[in-house]
C-alpha cells in the first residue's frame, strides 16, 4: 500500500479522532467531576444551614436584647420600659381577665398588641386540673428559673370569683419559710445537710417544752436533711432561736424578698414577715408555725427558684413584647437577675434538703410512681410542702414549690401550687404539682421555645 491508498488515509484519519475523542473525555473529567462534586457539598450545606436556623429558632428564642422604640406622648421616640409595661397592664380589669398568650390593649386610645410568655396549651392544661382539683380554691405559678419566664399562671374559686390569686399575697407561707431558715442556718451557722440534730415530742407541734436548748437523753436524734425534709417543727423553732436570732431571721427574710417589692409586669402584693422580740415567736417564724407571714404564690415559686438556679432569683417575666397592630416592637423583655439570695454552694446544699423531700419527705407517696417512670429517671426533682388552717380551723392551707430540672437545666421549670381545702379535702397541693411536672415534662419538646432562656448577654434596663 502507499500514502495514497484511500483505506491507509480512512485508518489515520479514524485514529486521530479516537486521540481527539480521548482527550476532549479527559478534559470533560477533570471539569465536570470536580464540578458536580462541588455543586453535591453546596446542596448539602444550603439544606443544613436550613435545617439548624429552623432548629435554633425552635430552641432558642429570637434575641431579646433587641433595641425597641416607643412614641412618648410629646411625640418624640424613646425606648420603653418596664415601668411603661407596668401602667399598661395595672389598668387590666381586676376580675374577669383570663391572661392568655396574646391580648391586645390600648395605651392613650391606641391598641397595642400584648405577647406573653404563657404557653397555650400548658396554661389550658393547668386551668382544667384546677377545676378538677375539689379545692375551695387554688392556684398554680409555673415559672424558667434560669429566666424568670412565666410560663403560666392560673387559678381557681369554687364560688366563681375570678381575681388573680397568684399575685395576692394573703396566704400563709406556713413551712414554705423553713426555705429561708434552712438557707440561713447553712450560711451562718455552720449546718450542712447531714448536721446531726435532735428534738422532743412530736414532729409538727411546736410547744415551749419542745425548745429548750437542754440536750436530753430521750430526745430523737436525726439529719438537717431529714428535719427539712419531714418538717420538723421543733429543730428549725430552736433554730431560729439559738442560731439565727432575730437579726438573722430579718437579713436572710429580706435576701428573699420579704417585705420587699418583687418587680412584675402585674401588680403584685408584698410578701410580709414581722418578727417578735420573744423567743417563742421566733421559732414560730423559723418553723412556718404562724399565720402571720404571708406569701404569693409567684413569690412561692421564686423560693423554689432560688434552689433552682444556683442561688439567684431571676425577675419574673409575663410579658415577652409589645408591638403595633401593624407589627412594629414597641418593647421586647429583658432577663434580669433580683440579686443573690444564697451563693452558689449554699443552694447546692439547699437542693440536697429539697430531693429528700420528694424521696423520703413530705412528698414521698405524690411522688413515688414518677419517680419509678423511666423518663424522670434522668430529671431531678426537689420540692418543699407546707400545710397550716386558717384561725377558724375552716380552711387548710396546703402549699407546694417544687423543681424538675432535667439534665439541660435550662428547660428546668418551678412550680408553686397552693391548694385551699375547706371541710372536704381537695387533691393535695403536691399531687396537683406532681401532675403539673408530668404533663410539662412529658412535651419539652413542644414547649421548649418558651421554656428555654435566651443566651444573649447584656445589661437590661427594664
Amino acid at each position: 500500500m502507499t500514502m495514497k491508498d484511500p483505506y491507509l488515509r480512512s485508518w489515520r484519519d479514524y485514529q486521530e479522532r479516537l486521540r481527539r475523542g480521548s482527550r476532549m473525555a479527559r478534559l470533560a473529567r477533570r471539569i465536570l467531576v470536580p464540578a458536580l462534586a462541588a455543586g453535591c457539598l453546596f446542596l448539602v450545606w444550603t439544606f443544613a444551614f436550613r435545617a439548624s436556623a429552623r432548629l435554633s429558632r425552635y430552641f432558642y428564642p429570637a434575641p431579646e436584647y433587641a433595641a425597641v422604640q416607643a412614641s412618648s406622648p410629646g411625640g418624640a421616640s424613646r425606648e420603653w420600659e418596664g415601668s411603661d409595661v407596668r401602667d399598661l397592664l395595672k389598668n387590666l380589669p381586676a376580675k374577669g381577665v383570663r391572661l392568655q398568650d396574646r391580648f391586645t390593649l390600648n395605651r392613650d386610645g391606641t391598641p397595642v398588641v400584648v405577647s406573653s410568655f404563657l404557653v397555650p396549651g400548658f396554661q389550658a392544661y393547668i386551668l382544667n386540673l384546677l377545676r378538677r382539683s375539689r379545692t375551695e380554691a387554688a392556684a398554680v405559678v409555673v415559672l424558667s428559673p434560669a429566666s424568670g419566664k412565666i410560663l403560666a399562671m392560673g387559678n381557681y374559686e369554687k364560688d366563681g370569683r375570678r381575681d388573680n390569686l397568684c399575685t395576692r399575697a394573703k396566704f400563709p407561707a406556713a413551712s414554705l419559710f423553713k426555705i429561708v431558715s434552712a438557707a440561713a442556718a447553712m450560711e451562718t451557722a455552720g449546718y450542712t445537710p447531714e448536721s446531726q440534730v435532735s428534738f422532743v415530742g412530736r414532729r409538727h407541734t411546736l410547744y415551749k417544752r419542745q425548745l429548750t436548748k437542754k440536750r436530753r437523753r430521750w430526745a430523737t436524734k436525726t439529719t438537717f436533711t431529714t428535719a427539712f425534709a419531714s418538717s420538723i417543727n421543733p429543730v428549725f423553732g430552736k433554730l431560729g432561736i439559738y442560731d439565727l436570732g432575730r437579726d438573722g431571721l430579718s437579713a436572710y427574710a429580706g435576701k428573699f424578698f420579704f417585705n420587699r417589692p418583687i418587680p412584675f409586669d402585674l401588680p403584685l402584693e408584698k410578701s410580709v414577715v414581722h418578727l417578735p422580740d420573744g423567743d417563742y415567736g421566733l421559732a414560730e417564724v423559723a418553723s412556718g408555725f404562724n399565720r402571720k407571714t404571708l406569701i404569693s404564690p409567684l413569690h412561692a415559686a421564686l423560693l423554689a427558684a432560688v434552689a433552682a438556679n444556683k442561688g439567684i432569683m431571676m425577675r419574673p417575666r409575663l410579658v415577652e413584647s409589645i408591638s403595633d397592630t401593624g407589627g412594629g416592637f414597641l418593647y421586647q423583655s429583658r432577663p434580669r437577675p433580683l440579686g443573690r439570695c444564697i451563693t452558689a454552694a449554699t443552694a447546692r446544699r439547699l437542693k440536697t434538703l429539697m430531693r429528700e423531700t420528694v424521696r423520703r419527705g413530705t412528698c414521698r407517696k405524690a411522688f413515688r410512681s414518677l419517680r419509678r417512670r423511666k423518663p424522670f429517671r434522668n430529671i431531678e426533682l426537689g420540692a418543699k410542702t407546707g400545710t397550716i388552717n386558717d384561725a377558724s380551723d375552716r380552711f387548710k392551707y396546703e402549699w407546694f414549690a417544687g423543681y424538675a430540672l432535667p439534665r439541660d437545666a435550662s428547660t428546668g421549670i418551678c412550680v408553686a401550687v397552693l391548694g385551699v381545702h375547706g371541710e372536704k379535702l381537695g387533691i393535695p397541693s403536691s399531687e396537683l404539682g406532681r401532675e403539673i411536672i408530668r404533663h410539662f415534662m412529658g412535651r419539652l419538646r413542644e414547649y421548649a421555645r418558651k421554656a428555654v432562656p435566651s443566651s444573649n448577654k447584656g445589661t437590661p434596663r427594664s
